[in-house]
């Protein structure tokens, strides 16, 4: 039995599985947090790179990659290390969650002359988070270092080139590489002339390689795979194909689905990534999911699991009661400045388990419309795998088949993106055509009665939109 690693280095901490490389089942596991950053000027969004190699130190403690033939490597995504000439780090990295890039963002959408534009470059508008906002934002505010770096790196490549030894040769996937802003998933090119035009002069970047190509060899001879980013990591990790959307329900709401080409949408609602093999993520979002119900919650005087409770004591429509859940504006649809709105307020309805459903429908009503923004470019969605720790509640589970009419699956806690990479590392050694099949344990599968349930979360989601369409009519021609 082949052993096979994928190691997952999030924002905060590392996460290590040990597969066996025909089943994908976890023998071994193991994880550690990132040494904390010293100094109080320290910044919780800069980072010196080898605390990352410090965490994977500890997480492999114990033998965990003992007899390990090969490793994939997955990371969060749009981070910036800077490289000088002869490879030396010239600057702590820049994590995705800098949110000093927001100026350079949209300094970048003007210089290009407006989001379709961007979007006919790399199918998608550049938020902070991006890696060529960053770029912007090191050209203008430190210039001396922008001049010193003559190479950029995401934290999975610099990962992988420490693992291969300091490997000269620098690697990358088409996964990460297309949220940097400055690699089209459209034409699978690097686009040197927008990173000129974010920061001032070109830049050394890694090669990259196709989805079962390998980065290298470590000099104890332990394959590397090409690695990738999170989600694209999360994506292989699930087994994701073409049909399969994932909601995730973080404080944000992001919905991503898998689709044969690459989606070009000019209102820039969707931003189009690529996966890690071969095919696509179109990606939308919304600001706005588990944190509705926490603030709900919190108004009611109680947790999330009492919010559950108190839903499912309700009824579907929560009495008329609708809750529009735009607590922070919207991204999608585009309600920048809007606020969240409780309407149906009725003697009979004032009652805490009706405001309790009302919040769960209103965050599902609009994350089943962003899915709709997926599905109005050619996406097929036939099935909807739901992450996040709101997503475990029983009344989302029973109210989201109702809404999205699909079937959805909730799968079990894991560590979703390192078991991702280690699949990748699985195909990397076996060297065929498409990856090994590995079946996901223990999932939950609630499936919507094809009659009864998809009349009743019609009806939810015409309320919600007539109310919606009634509060913010610009979004009616949209809808």
């Amino acid at each position: 039995m082949a052993i096979v690693a994928g190691i997952d280095s999030s924002t905060t901490r590392t996460r290590i599985v040990a597969c066996d490389a025909d089943t994908g089942a976890v023998l071994r596991q193991g994880r550690a947090p990132h040494p904390l950053p010293e100094g109080d000027d320290a910044r919780s969004t800069e980072v010196d790179p080898q605390t990352w190699l410090h965490s994977l130190g500890d997480a492999a403690a114990g033998g965990l990659l003992e007899s390990v033939r090969a490793i994939g490597v997955s990371a969060q995504q749009h981070g910036l290390i800077g490289l000088d000439a002869g490879g030396v780090l010239v600057r702590p990295a820049l994590l995705w969650n800098d949110p000093r890039s927001a100026g350079s963002a949209a300094a970048l959408l003007d210089a290009l002359g407006g989001a379709e534009p961007w979007v006919e470059a790399i199918g998608a508008v550049p938020g902070p988070t991006y890696t060529i906002a960053k770029l912007r934002w090191l050209a203008e505010f430190e210039p001396v270092s922008a001049q010193r770096i003559a190479e950029v790196l995401l934290p999975h490549d610099w990962l992988v080139s420490q693992l291969l030894g300091g490997a000269r040769r620098r690697t990358t996937d088409r996964g990460d590489a297309s949220g940097t802003g400055y690699w089209s998933p459209i034409t699978g090119e690097y686009r040197q002339d927008l990173i000129k035009l974010a920061f001032g002069h070109e830049l050394k970047v890694p090669d990259v390689l196709g989805p079962a190509e390998p980065a290298g060899h470590t000099p104890e001879g332990l394959l590397i795979s090409a690695g990738t980013g999170e989600n694209m990591a999360a994506s292989l990790g699930l087994g994701l194909g073409p049909g399969d959307a994932v909601v995730s329900l973080g404080g944000n709401g992001t919905i991503f689905a898998v689709h044969d080409r690459a989606v070009v949408d000019p209102s820039g609602l969707v931003s189009s990534f690529a996966d890690a093999t071969g095919r696509h993520l179109p990606m939308v979002a919304t600001l706005n999911a588990a944190q509705v119900l926490r603030s709900t919650a919190a108004m009611l005087g109680t947790d999330l699991e009492g919010l559950s409770d108190l839903a499912l004591q309700s009824s579907p429509g929560a009495y008329g009661m609708v809750f529009l859940p735009y607590l922070d504006g919207e991204r999608t649809p585009k309600l920048p400045q809007a606020a969240g709105t409780l309407t149906g307020l009725r003697a009979e309805s004032m009652a805490p388990q009706h405001v309790a459903r009302a919040a769960v429908e209103g965050m599902l009503c609009n994350l089943a419309e962003a899915l709709d923004v997926l599905r109005g470019h050619g996406v097929a969605v036939n099935r909807v795998f739901l992450l996040g720790t709101a997503g475990r509640l029983p009344a989302v589970q029973q109210i989201a088949p109702l809404v999205f009419g699909l079937p959805v699956v909730v799968p079990p806690r894991g560590d979703h993106a390192a078991r991702g990479a280690a699949r990748q590392a699985a195909w990397a050694l076996a060297g065929t055509a498409e990856p090994p099949h590995w079946e996901l344990p223990d999932v939950t599968l609630l499936t919507p009665d094809q009659e009864h349930d998809l009349a009743v979360g019609n009806a939810v989601r015409q309320q919600f939109a007539a109310m919606r369409e009634q509060h913010h009519p610009e979004t009616a021609a949209n809808a």
